[in-house]
This record gives C-alpha cells, sequence and structure tokens, in this order.
C-alpha cells in the first residue's frame, strides 16, 4: 500500500461518498483474511496497523508468552523471546510483523475481493440510509427498461422497480421518458441491495404533486384533508383552509387553472375534482356528488349510511359511469351513500319506509302519513293507484266550472241531436 492507493480512496470517497475508514477497514479485514488463509490458522490473534499518511502498512501476528507451547498459532516460549529480549516475562504479549510483500497471488486476490465487496456493501448501505427516510415522498425517475412486466426506473444513483399492480391501466412506460413517481416501499435486501419500490396508482401521488405545485399546500394555508382516487380515470380530492381569506379550491385550482392542469399533465389527463371540505357531512356528500345536484341527504349514523335524492333527470350523472361518481364520493367522506331520483324517493311508501325506517300507516283518506320523514316543501304523497276515468264519459273543463254549484265538477250534459224536419212540416211547407 502506498500514497497513490489512500489518493485513490480519497477520491472513491469525494465521487461515491464512502467514507475512507470505511474502505481501510475492509482493507485490514481483507488482509487479516489472506494472512490466515496462507498460514492455514484462524485461531492466530492478527490485527493490522494503516498509517493513512503514508500508506504503510503492517501485518502483526499476536502471541502470549509462555513456559511450554501447547498451540504455535497463539502463544511463544520464553525461552525464544529472551533470545531477542531479556526482559520478557511469562504472560506478556509479543507481535510478529508479517511482510504484506510476502502474500501469495492467491491471496492478494482474495484481498482484492474482500475490498471490492466491501466498496459495494458500503455503497448500498448508503443508499439504503439515503432513500430509506424518503419513503412517502414523490420522485422524478428515467424509465430503463420493462422486464417481466415491472418498469425499471434510474432513480438518482440506484435503480427502481415499478410493478405490475402500481403501474396505470392505459400509461405507456416508454425508454428515457421522465416521469414522477411516489416511493412506497424501502428494502434493505442484504445481498442484492436495497429494493425501493414505486407507484403510480397511489391516492398520495396526487396529494404530493398539488404539493409541489400549490405554495398554499407547502406553506401550511391549505391542507388536502382526503383523496379518493381511481388510477387514470378520475380523482376526487377535499381541501379546507385554515385561512378564511383564502379560498382553498381556487388556491388549488390556480390562476386560468395552471396549477390543477400541471398535475392533470403528469397523470396524462386523469380527471380531478377539487371540492371545500367542512364540519358538515351533509354539505361534504353533496360537494363530493358534484357535477350532480343533491335535493336531500337522510343520513343513518348506526350503520354509517347516507341517501341522497337527486333530480330524476340527474340520477345516472350522480351515480357516474359503471358508479364511479357515486363510489368516490363515498371514498372521499368515509361513509356508505346510496343514490335515489326524487321519485324513487317521493313517489311510494315503499321508498320511504325502506329509507327511513318509519312506521308510516295509510290513513283513512287514502294518503301516507310522512310528517315525520317529509322534506318541508312536501307534506303529503299521493297514493300510488288513482281511479281510472271511462273514456266514454265527458266532463267539464275547469274552464267551465260553476263555483255557485256544489261538490265537484259536473258531468257534462249530453248534446241534443239536431231538429228534423218531419212529414207534417213539409206537408205545411207544401
Amino acid at each position: 500500500m502506498n500514497k497513490e492507493f489512500i489518493a485513490a480512496l480519497d477520491e472513491l470517497e469525494k465521487e461515491k461518498n464512502i467514507p475512507k475508514k470505511q474502505i481501510l477497514d475492509a482493507v485490514s479485514k481483507a488482509l487479516v483474511a489472506a494472512y490466515k488463509g496462507r498460514n492455514k490458522t484462524n485461531e492466530a490473534d492478527v490485527y493490522v496497523e494503516i498509517d493513512e499518511s503514508d500508506g504503510t502498512i503492517d501485518v502483526l501476528h499476536r502471541k502470549t508468552v509462555v513456559d511450554e507451547v501447547m498451540d504455535p498459532d497463539t502463544e511463544v516460549s520464553l525461552a525464544e523471546m529472551q533470545e531477542f529480549d531479556d526482559s520478557y516475562e511469562i504472560g506478556d504479549v509479543a507481535d510478529f510483523p508479517f511482510a504484506v510483500e510476502d502474500f501469495s497471488r492467491i491471496a492478494a486476490q482474495t484481498a482484492k475481493q474482500v475490498v471490492v465487496q466491501a466498496i459495494r456493501d458500503a455503497e448500498r448501505g448508503m443508499i439504503y440510509d439515503e432513500y430509506k427516510d424518503r419513503q412517502g415522498e414523490i420522485i422524478t425517475g428515467l424509465i430503463q427498461r420493462v422486464g417481466g412486466g415491472s418498469v425499471y426506473v434510474t432513480i438518482g444513483r440506484t435503480e427502481g422497480v415499478l410493478p405490475v399492480n402500481e403501474q396505470v391501466r392505459g400509461e405507456r412506460y416508454v425508454g428515457n421518458n421522465r416521469m414522477k413517481f411516489y416511493i412506497v416501499e424501502v428494502r434493505g435486501a442484504e445481498n442484492r441491495g436495497p429494493q425501493i419500490f414505486l407507484s403510480r396508482t397511489h391516492p398520495n401521488l396526487v396529494r404530493k404533486l398539488f404539493e409541489l405545485e400549490v405554495p398554499e399546500i407547502r406553506e401550511g394555508i391549505v391542507s388536502i384533508v382526503n383523496v379518493a382516487r381511481e388510477p387514470g380515470s378520475r380523482t376526487k380530492m377535499a381541501v379546507q383552509s385554515a385561512d378564511d381569506s383564502v379560498d382553498p379550491v381556487g388556491a388549488c385550482v390556480g390562476s386560468r387553472g395552471n396549477r390543477v392542469q400541471a398535475v392533470v399533465d403528469e397523470l396524462m389527463d386523469e380527471k380531478i375534482d377539487i371540492i371545500a371540505w367542512s364540519n358538515d357531512l351533509n354539505n361534504n356528500i353533496k360537494s363530493a356528488l358534484q357535477p350532480a345536484t343533491v335535493e336531500k341527504i337522510v343520513y343513518d349514523e348506526e350503520e354509517n349510511r347516507a341517501t341522497a335524492v337527486v333530480p330524476d333527470f340527474q340520477l345516472s350523472l350522480a351515480i357516474g359511469k359503471e358508479g364511479q361518481n357515486v363510489r368516490l364520493a363515498a371514498r372521499l367522506c368515509g361513509v356508505k351513500i346510496d343514490i335515489k331520483s326524487h321519485t324513487q324517493y317521493y313517489g311510494g311508501a315503499e321508498e320511504l319506509l325502506d329509507l327511513d325506517n318509519t312506521n308510516a300507516e295509510l290513513d283513512d283518506e287514502g294518503f301516507y302519513n310522512v310528517d315525520d320523514f317529509a322534506p318541508d316543501e312536501a307534506a303529503e304523497v299521493q297514493p300510488a293507484e288513482t281511479p281510472a276515468i271511462e273514456e266514454e264519459e265527458e266532463y267539464l273543463s275547469p274552464e267551465d266550472y260553476d263555483p255557485s254549484a256544489d261538490g265537484a265538477l259536473e258531468k257534462a250534459p249530453a248534446e241534443e241531436a239536431e231538429p228534423q224536419d218531419s212529414e207534417e212540416d213539409e206537408d205545411l211547407d207544401s
């Protein structure tokens, strides 16, 4: 070992940020292993001294001074030591230097392999230490290749893996494309090195993207309460503001929609709905079901289930394609949501009984008593069946109704037949 080697270690420390002491420790272990291999002993007490200033190295074999040697690998006789120095006594420790140049080619190769492996282990350990605390963060990576369904991404000094179950259906992962990923998990595999698992489907990817684009979120003025996402299709995000003067939705949308558009572009045109969160669950459910307009919310606290009543023509809009809109709204609000059209809710007793679990009864007049669970604007619901009107009977129109008459609209009198000339009239004329 010489000054050039020490200089190389200094350069390695700068480039790969591996401490020089860590490499020197590996070198010491390699030389000890080489010495023991050369002398075919595992019992020897061997240590290495390295001078970092000039690169000199000493391999020392330490033995204990004894009267009679039982193990030559660990002991040396007093008589032998007193030939060199008569001050030695039984129990003293003597160090025997060993020249590094005396190592065989195989031993030197073994030492080299140990050093190389030590450098790799050091790199892996540093990479793991660097990324283990970044779990849950967003990172930009360069797509390298696709293999076995997984996508391998270069992230800094190492490589991350995007598994199949974390990929968005419909997204194309083309080599040398840059994309943002969410770090799901970091594993410190000893043999294969650290494994960093990435995601493009995690809801927190949306959360982190908005943190990058919206200063109010980074500053803590606006907070993201919850995110419900169906990757590649649609996301609903609830936000609220700690400052009444700051509109949380407007802050996330940005001027002319530039902030939300940046997130949409990164997510390959995934639709994003942003709603303002409040302490009122009914309002939150109504907002979450947008773009549909909700007329009424009935919430069952025991079952944590809400029934939302919407106009008839917006029923499919509230449910969404394949139930997506109501499904995302339920995840966002943390409740089960049933959607009823206006007609379904107000059109008969069966729906009312099912929704509110109320013992409504049919009264004497043929109407249902819904005072306990009907909205303010309605007090009665007509029975489902009404008498049919016979087609051959004619009734007066409301314009012909005589207020002075008693009862309901009267039956219209039958039309009188036009008089026809009789034979007697013909005789008179003649």
